[in-house]
């Protein structure tokens, strides 16, 4: 097993384009942090592992736990698992929760790497998808961050309406003025039962372009690479030694071990998720219940699986893998299912793996969907 992922799923404020799971109201906060602690005890042995190489805590909104509600999560991990003795522990936090007081607490914590959500650095930005911060708070608090910290991720989102391709590039450079050697960056998505969703339907807000977005996503890619960043993963942009080691986990098919409300597993045939419900999970877990859903992956699930998250990565699809794991008809489906997009320079084959081309990358989810095995039962 490389990682175990812990889900907070509390936020200050619900931002207009996010479908992930978790409440504004801390009124069960204390009963949820003591389940997520005994679920990490009740779940020890479900996994055979060696040992735990990442800890990470993603949301919802990490930064909004105290430094020691935090430290208790990360002992209670320690007490039940081998850890390495040099895990990457990341903390998703948003600017406004990073004071200088917080950082230095969470420097002298295990956490050794923070993911700072500062979306854009335009008021109008924020503003538009209702985040908790303004830009001022985003640079005071890179500023701090850096200082305390070297391993920092910066989150950025494009295809904003009304943001221009220059302001796009004022945003990349603002982020890479404070040094920082990790960016994340995604296009901004009209999710299903979003309040974007709601606004773009009545009219309030624009919708969003995907030709500006794929522009904006290929000015983003030129500028890092300019920068020395290298393009490992379809959102992802990290300088040499400075990938997220917990991420990579996932895409390179690793097991790993979701905890809390909604929070998802792996261990390499079986998926299961955690019921999305804070109340229904905290009964179940002083119930000494697990609140979990599992499902077999198929050979074909596993194929699929592994053409999607490939494509999204530098290190592509391995016909060698294919044939290992799934046999020649597989490799063979997957050449020809892909001879199309090579032919119009979208994907390449080098060395007999499959990667996209530069023109491809944005595409890469639906050109991976387009070389799935259908799974007809």
């Amino acid at each position: 097993m490389s990682g175990i992922y812990i889900h907070i799923p509390f936020c200050k404020q619900a931002c207009y384009y996010c479908n992930f799971y978790f409440s504004t109201s801390l009124k069960k906060k204390k009963e949820l942090l003591d389940c997520l602690a005994k679920e990490i005890f009740l779940r020890k042995d479900e996994i055979q592992i060696d040992v735990v190489e990442t800890i990470y805590f993603g949301g919802g909104t990490p930064s909004i736990l105290s430094t020691q509600e935090i430290n208790t999560l990360i002992e209670t991990v320690y007490q039940n698992f081998k850890v390495i003795d040099t895990p990457e522990i990341t903390l998703e936090a948003n600017p406004d929760d990073l004071s200088e007081e917080k950082i230095k607490e969470l420097a002298a914590s295990k956490i050794n790497r923070l993911s700072i959500g500062v979306q854009s650095f335009y008021e109008r930005d924020l503003k538009l998808m209702n985040r908790a911060h303004n830009a001022e708070e985003s640079k005071k608090c890179l500023e701090l961050a850096t200082q305390y910290f070297t391993n920092i991720s910066v989150d950025l989102i494009y295809g904003i309406p009304d943001c221009s391709n220059e302001q796009w590039i004022e945003n990349i450079q603002t982020a890479l003025s404070y040094g920082v050697p990790h960016i994340s960056s995604y296009a901004l998505t009209v999710e299903p039962d979003t309040a974007l969703e709601r606004f773009i339907d009545k009219g309030v807000i624009k919708n969003v372009d995907d030709d500006k977005a794929e522009e904006q996503f290929l000015i983003l890619t030129d500028v890092l690479n300019e920068a020395k960043f290298i393009h490992y993963e379809l959102s992802n942009y990290g300088k040499e030694g400075f990938f997220s080691k917990n991420n990579s986990a996932y895409w390179l098919g690793k097991s790993y071990l979701g905890i809390g409300p909604a929070a998802h597993s792996f261990d390499g045939v079986q998926r299961s998720w955690n019921v999305q419900n804070n109340t229904k999970y905290i009964k179940n877990i002083v119930e000494n219940e697990l609140p979990i859903q599992r499902e077999v992956l198929s050979v074909i699930d596993r194929y699929n699986e592994y053409v999607m998250t490939g494509l999204r990565t530098i290190w592509g699809v391995s016909l060698q893998r294919i044939k290992s794991e799934f046999g020649k008809n597989y490799a063979k489906y997957l050449q020809m299912q892909a001879q199309k997009y090579i032919d119009q320079e979208l994907l390449c084959m080098e060395n007999e793996v499959l990667k996209t081309t530069r023109k491809g990358k944005f595409l890469s989810d639906g050109l991976a969907s387009d070389l799935f095995m259908l799974n007809l039962k």
